[in-house]
């Protein structure tokens, strides 16, 4: 799938994952909509990324939001893509010193990382099955973002790991949903990455989190990512599948 002249929503898109994917799709010639709740960073990064970037703001847990971005997508042009970049990840045990975890804290990260997630992918999968299919018979291409999480979710990580399992429990049989409609969907499970939360951590906790990584021994580049999804949107085979991006990492339990 070629995304010269389409369109691709791309939420978390005001910066890290979601940025650097953004100002790929825009080099890649296509068009991008950028789907955030930080406003000001949203508008400040469509300016820069210039005429091909259009800002919405966008709850992704809230069902109207998603269907004004989907709306706003489609007024610039063909949808053929989305990627799910939107997500957070607040440590806390199960039982720690403050007693349990808070319910409604687990209830919003999941809220957000995985019902977020679908309830993009299933408007915007609405309006790419719309589309005239390609010569390969694709109408659109959807990209979650999981985290190695799901599978070496570490202390404090109850909630987040949970999340981003779901994410990678729901790849394969949404894709088998969407098979017949031509619309494929892969899911990237990305390790450390250099992201704007870790950039806030001093340069030498960043070089100590990379060299857990066995190879390259350093954090993982948004740009690196942003090659992933590029290589997922070019390449017709891959569907219904989660792609680990982590440079071999295992988390250990903290």
């Amino acid at each position: 799938m070629h995304v010269k002249g389409k369109v691709v929503i791309v939420t978390g898109g005001a910066s890290g994952l979601g940025g650097a994917t953004a100002q790929r799709i825009v080099e890649l010639g296509g068009k991008v909509l950028i789907a955030d709740v930080n406003d000001k960073l949203g508008a400040e990064f469509a300016g820069q990324l210039g005429a091909a970037a259009r800002f919405e703001r966008c709850d992704v847990t809230a069902e109207a939001d998603a269907q004004a971005a989907v709306a706003a997508a489609l007024e610039m042009g063909e949808l053929i893509g989305l990627v799910n970049c939107a997500g957070i990840g607040p440590p806390c045990k199960t039982v720690g010193k403050d007693g349990p975890h808070p319910l409604d804290l687990f209830a919003k990260v999941v809220q957000i990382n995985l019902i977020g997630s679908f309830n993009m992918l299933r408007l915007a999968a609405a309006a790419m099955v719309k589309n005239t299919p390609n010569a390969e018979g694709e109408r659109g291409v959807i990209v979650n973002t999981a985290s190695v999480a799901a599978y070496d979710g570490q202390i404090g990580q109850a909630a987040y790991a949970a999340s981003k399992g779901g994410i990678v429990g729901m790849t394969l049989p949404v894709a088998r949903d969407l098979a017949r409609d031509g619309v494929r969907v892969v899911t990237i499970a990305p390790g450390l990455f250099l992201t704007p939360l870790l950039q806030s951590l001093p340069k030498e906790a960043q070089e100590s989190l990379g060299k857990q990584v066995p190879f390259p021994s350093r954090l993982g580049r948004p740009s690196e990512y942003a090659a992933m999804v590029e290589h997922i949107f070019a390449n017709v085979m891959l569907n219904g599948e989660t792609i680990r991006l982590d440079g071999a990492i295992r988390m250990a339990p903290r």
